[in-house]
């Protein structure tokens, strides 16, 4: 099997340029020949053939110079044009969003299926649910947020989802979201994402006191208050610990002021020791309104490290087994799970337990195997179809 790779973005920097190297690597771990094209190359593919599409050499084309979208638009059509040349080589294109519209049209003509990646839910329905939950609160996004609504990336990326073959999402939750809006269910793929586990690892040492942590983007749309408005309704506030490992915007700080100020709550800001926090927490809290996956949960879970998640992240959190779930937004429930594994030790380390057990279940080569199926499974439907 050999899939063109379409990235249009700087591989192996941060977030879901992390998440699109991660992919890769497991990939050719999986035996599939990868022809990857991202913008750029912020660290090395081992095993996969990289042909940058807006970089040679040191030389890179800054996106601040000519603007993202233009950015976006240049990678697409040069990977169309490289995908004409290279077409009679390809079994299936795999691409990303906001940068994918004349790679797709170009695999139609040629009869290649093509998988555009979601990392997130329908562009539409997490632009909504973070609009409304600022309203509600009272908080306006920063400047330039990636949640705030865009209307020419919206309509993009709406033509591109129709336009692809199948969408390639990561979570249940996500898939949700396309068929309640008419996608069938056929047009969805489902794959996971992974993590490290050379850098995420259990500490065997015994553990003391009664420890959280919030681990991300500290915003909005991650539940951040939600978690807070929990914290400050449960017993676990007098002795316990809650740490906070993100950049939080200032309105939302504002907004947040007066339990962030608690001598229980502990503000790290952006940290590089996530890996370290998580062997130290006994608790990972994520009360996110809207993910594509999520991929704190399985670095807590390969960590030894409960996820309390909302019913946004439930793809490899399961209630009562690996971790305690909660429906979006249900800050009730969310408090009444952290006073319980705080009164109930024995739970608390049996879910830990478990959760250590099924570590090597969710790591990048696991993720890799899975989404080659998904290729597979891609090639064969467009087999079906077209017969």
């Amino acid at each position: 099997m050999k899939v063109l790779y379409s990235f249009p973005h700087k591989i192996g920097a941060d977030r879901i340029c992390y998440t699109a190297w991660q992919q890769v690597s497991g990939l050719t771990e999986a035996g599939v020949n990868v022809v990857a094209m991202p913008a750029a190359v912020a660290r090395p593919v081992a095993a996969a053939e990289t042909l940058p599409t807006l970089a040679r050499g040191r030389f890179r084309i800054p996106f601040r110079l000519i603007g993202s979208r233009r950015a976006f638009h240049l990678h697409d059509k040069i990977v169309a044009n490289r995908l004409e040349m290279l077409g009679h080589e390809i079994d299936v294109v795999h691409t990303w969003p906001s940068g994918a519209l004349e790679t797709i049209r170009v695999a139609k003509q040629l009869g290649i299926p093509s998988v555009l990646e979601r990392p997130n839910a329908h562009t539409r329905y997490a632009y909504d649910v973070v609009r409304d939950e600022c309203k509600r609160i009272g908080v306006e996004l920063p400047p330039g947020d990636e949640y705030e609504y865009r209307n020419d990336i919206l309509d993009l990326e709406e033509k591109e989802f129709h336009l692809t073959d199948y969408l390639l999402c990561a979570s249940e939750f996500s898939a949700k979201t396309f068929r309640d809006r008419g996608f069938p269910s056929e047009k969805i793929i489902r794959h996971t994402y992974g993590y490290d586990e050379k850098r995420f690892f259990p500490d065997p040492t015994p553990r003391h006191g009664f420890n959280v942590l919030f681990a991300g983007v500290a915003s909005v749309r991650k539940g951040l208050h939600l978690a807070l408005d929990a914290w400050k309704n449960s017993p676990a506030i007098r002795d316990g610990k809650f740490r906070i490992a993100g950049t939080i915007a200032p309105d939302y700080a504002r907004h947040l002021r007066d339990i962030l100020e608690h001598p229980s709550v502990e503000v790290l800001g952006h940290r590089n020791d996530i890996p370290e926090l998580m062997r130290q927490a006994d608790i990972l809290v994520l009360p996110s309104l809207e993910e594509g996956f999520g991929l704190v949960c399985v670095e807590a879970i390969g960590s030894g490290c409960i996820p309390l998640v909302s019913e946004a992240c439930t793809d490899v959190c399961r209630h009562m087994q690996n971790s305690l779930v909660h429906p979006v937004g249900d800050t009730n429930t969310l408090a009444a799970q952290l006073t319980m594994l705080y009164e109930d030790r024995n739970l608390l380390q049996k879910l830990r337990d478990v959760c250590i057990k099924e570590r090597l279940d969710y790591t990048w080569k696991a993720a890799g195997d899975r989404l080659k199926a998904a290729y597979q499974e891609a090639i064969g439907r467009s087999a079906l179809v077209s017969a």
